[in-house]
């Protein structure tokens, strides 16, 4: 394992146990066993770190390129909102530390801007999916896609706030490996399905 590798799974670790706001890269460093110096050659600060963990230790939950045109999609829906809710079950506990204070909320929203990235993401590749669809004949022509991937993404957001808040299994949120117990993201895609499919 490299030592890029070693300090983003420590980082998660340390990110995952303490939130992002009382993280040090000294902490980090020590679960990584390495010296904080080694570190900064990897990683530019705790920002640039962070950022990493999120693409790199977390569920992804974007559809493939090639995806527009093949399933069903209601299908490829359900893969992304599966997809979406363990993102942000494994992104709470290390995230919401980050709104206790005003500077590391501030330093965190410049670092995603210059990155081109933000919470909008999702529902922005989500509304992309859902154009092409409808480019392609699939979604209806007066389908309301921003809508559609705005009330998904919050969807599977609440969700995941729930099965954090409550310990991911402690209230039946959650299933086997992960948020989405059997079914949970198809009945979230379920009610958005009339306003966009064609017949």
């Amino acid at each position: 394992m490299s030592t890029r590798e070693r300090i983003l799974d420590a980082a998660a670790r340390v990110m995952r146990e303490q939130g992002v706001a009382h993280a040090t890269t000294k902490e980090i460093a020590r679960a990584a066993g390495c010296s904080e110096a080694l570190l900064y050659r990897h990683f530019d600060d705790k920002q640039g770190l962070f950022m990493a963990v999120l693409q790199e230790r977390l569920p992804r939950f974007a559809l493939p390129d090639d995806v527009v045109g093949t399933s069903t999609v209601e299908a490829n829906l359900v893969r992304f909102v599966s997809g979406l809710l363990d993102f942000y079950v494994g992104s709470f506990p290390i995230s919401a530390s980050i709104f206790s204070s005003s500077v590391l909320l501030a330093r965190h929203r410049e670092s995603i801007a210059a990155k081109g990235a933000g919470p909008q993401t999702p529902q922005l590749r989500l509304q992309a999916y859902l154009e092409a669809e409808r480019d392609a004949g699939r979604v209806r022509a007066d389908a309301d896609v921003e809508a559609v991937a705005r009330l998904l993404v919050g969807a599977a957001l609440y969700q995941a706030f729930l099965a954090t808040f409550w310990g991911e299994d402690d209230r039946g949120i959650t299933g086997e490996g992960g948020v989405d117990q059997p079914g949970l993201a198809g009945r979230l895609v379920v009610p958005v399905l009339p306003a966009l499919l064609v017949g």
